[in-house]
C-alpha cells in the first residue's frame, strides 16, 4: 500500500520537540496559569523581539487582531467609509473590516505573485477610503515601501495582514516596519502555529499596542477598573507556552520550508502546464504554502488524491463572489486576475519535516498527470 503524503504534518512537529512541549504544558498546568501569566508575558516580549524593534499585543485569534487594530487606528466606521483589500484571501480579512463598521473595497491581484496589485490599489482610492489592508499571501510579502508611499500620499492608515508571513521580508523590510501595524494568526497550520486559536498585533507604536491590549481585555489594565468598553480576546497561557517552544525553532523550520520549495522549483522548471506562483527577487519567502497554477485544476487535484497526495486550494471562491458579500454589488468579472487565479491555483504539500523523496513523488505525479 502506498504511503499517503499529507498536506501538512503537525504531529511530526510535535514529535520533533515533544519533550519541550510536554514540559512547557506541564508548567502551565502546575501553576494554573491559564489566562495571562509568565508564559503569556514572555511570549509577547520574545515575539516582539523576533519581529523587530517594536511591541506586541497577544489576541484570541488573527481575525480579532485585525479588527482590534482597525478599531484603535480608525475608530468605528459608519458603513460608508472604505478599507481597500484583496478579494483573494481568507474571509477573515474582510470580516474584520465589516465588523469594525467599514466597507471592504476589493482590488485585483498581480497574476504572477497573486499579491495585491499596487497600481490597482492606488486607482481604487476614493473620497471614502480610510485605510489599506494588504495581505502577504502564501508566505510572500508585498512591496511595503511602495505601498507605504501610496498610503502616506493619501493620508491613509496602513495595516498588514501577515497571517501567512511569519518571518517574511521584502527588500529587508519586515511586517510592521513601514505600516501602522501588522497582524498575525497563530492558527495551528500556520508557520508559527498554536494548538488552538491565537493571534497578535505588532507595531512600533507602543501606545497603540497598549490600547489594543486594554481593549482585548475588557478595556482594563487593573482587574476591576475599566477605562472603556472592550472585548474578550486574550491568548491563553497554554497557547503562549506552545508558541514559545515553536518560536525557538521557527528559523530552522523556515529554512526547511525554503529547501522544500527550492526542490519543487527545480523539479517543475521548464515543465509545460505547471506555473509556480512567482517569488519576487526582492522577497524573502517563508513558504507557508507552495502554490502552482494548472489548467483543469479539479482533474489534477482528484488524480493526486487518487495517488495518496493531499492538496489544498487557497482560495477557490474569491470574496467578491461569496454570498456573504453579494450586497457589495460586485460582478464576477470585476476582478479578472483574481477570478482566473482562483480557477487555476493548487497548493501542494509542504512542511519542514518533508523528505526529498516525498517532494519528488509529488512533483513526479504532477508531471505525469499534467502530461496526460
Amino acid at each position: 500500500m502506498t504511503t499517503k503524503i499529507p498536506f501538512a504534518d503537525l504531529n511530526a512537529q510535535y514529535q520533533a520537540h515533544r519533550e519541550e512541549f510536554d514540559a512547557a504544558i506541564a508548567e502551565i498546568i502546575e501553576k494554573s496559569a491559564f489566562i495571562g501569566g509568565e508564559a503569556h508575558k514572555a511570549f509577547a516580549a520574545e515575539f516582539a523581539a523576533w519581529c523587530g524593534s517594536g511591541h506586541v499585543s497577544l489576541t484570541g485569534n488573527g481575525t480579532d487582531a485585525i479588527e482590534l487594530a482597525l478599531h484603535e487606528l480608525l475608530g468605528p466606521g459608519d458603513g460608508t467609509q472604505e478599507v481597500l483589500t484583496v478579494s483573494h484571501t481568507f474571509i477573515a480579512t474582510a470580516e474584520a473590516i465589516s465588523r469594525t463598521g467599514y466597507r471592504p473595497v476589493f482590488v485585483d491581484i498581480d497574476p504572477a505573485t497573486c499579491l495585491m496589485d499596487l497600481a490597482a490599489t492606488e486607482s481604487a482610492i476614493g473620497p471614502q477610503t480610510r485605510a489599506i489592508l494588504p495581505v502577504h499571501l502564501y508566505g510572500q510579502m508585498l512591496d511595503m515601501a511602495r505601498l507605504s508611499e501610496i498610503a502616506r500620499a493619501h493620508d491613509l492608515v496602513l495595516i498588514e495582514d501577515a497571517a501567512q508571513a511569519h518571518g517574511a521580508r521584502f527588500d529587508g523590510i519586515a511586517p510592521g516596519d513601514l505600516s501602522d501595524a501588522a497582524t498575525f494568526s497563530f492558527y495551528p497550520g500556520k508557520n508559527l502555529g498554536a494548538w488552538g486559536d491565537a493571534g497578535a498585533v505588532f507595531s512600533k507604536n507602543k501606545d497603540l499596542i497598549e490600547r489594543i491590549t486594554m481593549r482585548a481585555n475588557h478595556g482594563r489594565l487593573d482587574k476591576y477598573l475599566h477605562e472603556f468598553e472592550g472585548t474578550s480576546s486574550r491568548m491563553d497561557g497554554i497557547q503562549a507556552a506552545v508558541l514559545r517552544v515553536k518560536l525557538r525553532h521557527l528559523d530552522a523550520a523556515t529554512a526547511a520550508r525554503r529547501r522544500v520549495a527550492s526542490h519543487y522549483d527545480a523539479l517543475f522548471h521548464g515543465l509545460n502546464g505547471v506555473t509556480p506562483v512567482a517569488c519576487d527577487p526582492k522577497a524573502e519567502h517563508v513558504y507557508h504554502l507552495y502554490v502552482i497554477r494548472v489548467r483543469d485544476r479539479e482533474r489534477v487535484q482528484e488524480a493526486l488524491a487518487a495517488r495518496g497526495i493531499a492538496t489544498g486550494i487557497h482560495y477557490p471562491v474569491p470574496l467578491h463572489m461569496q454570498p456573504a458579500y453579494q450586497h457589495l454589488g460586485y460582478a464576477p468579472g470585476d476582478l479578472p486576475e483574481t477570478r482566473q487565479a482562483t480557477e487555476e491555483i493548487l497548493s501542494l504539500p509542504i512542511f519542514p519535516e518533508m523528505k526529498d523523496s516525498q517532494v519528488e513523488r509529488v512533483a513526479s505525479a504532477v508531471r505525469e498527470i499534467v502530461g496526460q
